[in-house]
């Protein structure tokens, strides 16, 4: 008898490191520089966010994850990323996943192609997607970032630039403007899909200054030393997914679940799974298939229960 047609995903590429100067250990006394060392650490960034890995979209879930989390707390709540994976991932039937849950779904949504390719739903998808009242500044706030994302221009610029806007216009809204930051950003730089940046690295108190200071050039010099600390993070980010994915592909051919090589690629491209069946494998089959990864030490159970677990990398 033949043996089974393994299909398993290939291993993700490697990139050139990130150049030390650009990490932003000390900002004191660069101000002025801000804007080129952003644009190094983009660059550097660069290549990986035009790569078509699968590890792409685990890599965008994570970030969003991190930028969600921090605008939760920057708006009060108490929800941190184990919570919000668990509002994501083990509500039933679609359930509506609460308001820092909606966040998340923003933000993963920030991470995927049609961000992009359905720009010029951005008016109505938006604010039904936040939860925000449509209203007059609301509209014109959309026409502004969608008219940034005609043209050349510096990309950090027109980010800022759209962020400042919808900060004046609707500042109650301030979490649309960073999204609509990082999708201007990567619709200048051509990046098939955004990655989720600046949130989880601006404060909010500069976030409330820009909504009430007409200070251009300092908010162009706070948010490029945002998305150069955001950039080195989110490079940081990939190389250790990458090594991660590489031990689980290493696992793989070991692995005999009939759904083994549909999971790896699961794996590979979703924040975390359940433990549940798949197509061709009971609930037993799934929960023995992790179980194998996780005594292998290529997937973590990252709730620490004894029930309703979930399995990533």
């Amino acid at each position: 008898m033949s043996s089974r047609v393994r299909l398993i995903p290939a291993p993700p590429r490697r990139f050139p490191p990130m150049p030390g100067w650009a990490r932003l250990r000390d900002v004191s006394g660069i101000a002025d520089a801000a804007p080129f060392v952003a644009g190094a650490a983009l660059a550097a960034l660069h290549p990986i966010a035009r790569d078509e890995h699968l590890l792409g979209a685990l890599w965008r879930q994570r970030l969003a994850l991190t930028c969600a989390a921090k605008l939760a707390g920057q708006g009060g709540r108490t929800e941190d990323e184990a919570t919000l994976r668990d509002h994501w991932y083990l509500r039933q039937n679609r359930d509506d996943p609460g308001p820092a849950g909606r966040l998340l779904g923003a933000w993963r949504r920030l991470g995927t192609s049609k961000a992009l390719t359905l720009k010029d739903t951005w008016p109505t998808m938006l604010p039904a997607l936040l939860a925000y009242r449509d209203d007059e500044a609301l509209q014109e706030l959309m026409a502004y970032a969608l008219a940034q994302c005609i043209g050349g221009g510096n990309p950090v610029h027109a980010a800022a630039a759209t962020a400042a806007m919808s900060l004046r216009l609707r500042p109650d809204c301030w979490p649309l403007a960073l999204w609509l930051a990082d999708a201007v950003l990567a619709h200048h730089l051509s990046w098939p899909a955004p990655v989720p940046l600046l949130a989880a690295h601006l404060t909010g108190n500069a976030l409330r200054r820009a909504a009430t200071n007409c200070d251009d050039q300092g908010w162009m010099q706070t948010c490029s030393l945002a998305y150069a600390r955001a950039a080195a993070a989110a490079w940081d980010r990939y190389a250790e997914l990458g090594h991660r994915a590489d031990r689980l592909l290493a696992a793989a051919p070991k692995l005999r679940s009939r759904d083994a090589d549909t999971m790896v690629a699961t794996l590979l491209s979703e924040d975390v799974q359940p433990a549940r069946g798949g197509q061709t494998a009971s609930d037993r089959s799934s929960r023995r298939l992790f179980e194998r990864l996780v005594s292998l030490g290529v997937v973590r159970e990252l709730t620490g229960r004894p029930t309703f677990r979930l399995y990533g990398l």
